[in-house]
């Protein structure tokens, strides 16, 4: 039986106890990150080699040279064509159906004129080379794969490099034809810190990129947040939650089985149910209680539902949506009979799934939208991962010799008003009262 907490909004302390649910300690292992800072200096003095070293302490993978670690475009190819019939449709309907959803987020560069003739604008420009690193060995996540890699050539990045640890050599083969799919450019057999460390630093031979993407273990998590600054990172992710906003009109097995969707992945992982009929959590209760036994991961659901999970009794729907926003969740999902009118109330979560059929696990494998998604309250600030992380701004500025006669005063007051003599000069220089013959 699990023991997933029974909440009501109506108690005394509720707001205490919602806060203590939700609180995840995000405080960094001194240990793990002394041994990232380690792995990412060595990899930044002793480049290939260091590279080399760790991926044969850590992977038991031994190479002559860091070449030697990279995976064909052949082989990617390879593993597609080596899919089963049903396997390669799925991934390539996924693959379709993210790529037709990533192209409506297309930027495109603007200007507009104003009546003196100057020119002003933004122009729009992929990065040069991305860096996409996916875990390996027993896991397998082709979806990350896709999600990470097609927005990013959708956005035009010239190349995109994936990096994935091949624990005792051993490849898996349908992360290799994700990549052939989503249109990874090159790809090398290494993982961990040291991968990360070679593609914001770069080596003799694999050379630094503008950004990495894509979920890691705590060591790639602590290596991606130091070398932020020196690269872009997409984001650094807590653990996953789904928040069910429910009228008690769905089955309360498809409810029960959506917490459990979330609460698989981790013994961390968060799942919370708010709704206001009393007598349909009991239902979810039951089935919960029914289905845990048949999961082959019921150990991981059974600890996850008990330490962070809980249902919910809210006083009405509306009340449900106010402490959505307040919690806001990576996936919300609003199981009800008229879920737009609740969306509308909603403005903070990282993914809204309408209506009884939209399930969280379609989107994590294809819908299509994005499932890089913000994680811990992050929701308040940040988006999914979609084409415009993978692409840059820049302001066009083309000031008219009218529009100098106009702006340069200004700019001058300004600049002098803030002691920079210098800049109110620059601006001055270009008026015609100055300038010289």
């Amino acid at each position: 039986m699990s023991s997933i907490k029974r909440l009501s909004t109506q108690s005394s302390g509720f707001q205490a106890t919602l806060r203590a649910l939700l609180a995840f300690d995000a405080s960094q292992d001194e240990s793990i990150e002394r041994a990232v800072a380690d792995i990412l200096r060595d990899v930044q003095q002793r480049g290939d080699q260091a590279v080399l070293d760790y991926t044969q302490r850590f992977d038991r993978v031994d190479a002559a040279s860091v070449a030697d670690l990279e995976i064909p475009r052949s082989a990617l190819q390879a593993a597609l064509n080596g899919l089963d019939a049903a396997q390669r449709a799925a991934l390539e309907t996924a693959a379709q159906r993210v790529r037709r959803y990533h192209e409506r987020q297309q930027a495109e560069t603007w200007t507009y004129t104003e009546p003196d003739g100057t020119v002003l604008g933004q122009k729009i420009t992929p990065l040069d080379r991305v860096g996409l690193y996916v875990p390996g060995g027993k896991a397998a996540y082709p979806s990350s794969v896709l999600m990470n890699a097609i927005p990013a050539k959708v956005a035009g990045v010239p190349e995109v490099v994936m990096v994935t640890p091949t624990p005792d050599g051993l490849r898996n083969p349908i992360v290799l034809a994700a990549a052939a799919l989503g249109g990874v450019d090159r790809a090398w057999s290494i993982g961990g810190a040291q991968a990360v460390g070679a593609l914001a630093y770069g080596t003799d031979t694999i050379g630094p990129v503008d950004k990495i993407v894509g979920p890691g273990n705590a060591y790639v998590a602590a290596a991606k947040r130091r070398v932020f600054g020196t690269v872009g990172i997409d984001m650094i992710a807590g653990p996953s939650e789904i928040l069910i906003i429910a009228d008690g009109s769905t089955p309360a097995d498809w409810v029960a089985m959506d917490l459990f969707s979330q609460a698989e992945h981790d013994e961390l992982a968060q799942a919370i149910l708010l709704c206001p009929d009393a007598d349909y959590l009991d239902q979810v209760q039951a089935a919960i209680d029914r289905l845990l036994p048949t999961m082959p991961r019921a150990d991981i659901i059974h600890v996850s539902l008990g330490n962070r999970g809980a249902l919910i009794h809210v006083q009405d729907m509306d009340e449900a949506c106010a402490i959505a926003n307040d919690i806001a969740p990576e996936h919300l999902e609003i199981s009800a009979l008229d879920p737009q009118h609740w969306a509308d109330r909603i403005r903070h979560a990282g993914a809204i799934f309408l209506g009884r059929y939209s399930s969280e696990a379609l989107g994590d494998y294809c819908a299509g939208p994005n499932h890089v998604l913000p994680t811990s309250r992050t929701a308040r600030f940040s988006s999914p991962l979609g084409v415009y992380d993978f692409q840059k701004r820049s302001s066009l500025i083309q000031i008219s010799e009218q529009g100098a006669q106009t702006l340069g005063p200004i700019a001058a007051t300004l600049a002098y008003g803030e002691g920079l003599q210098a800049h109110a000069a620059s601006a001055e220089y270009r008026l015609n009262t100055t300038e010289s013959s």
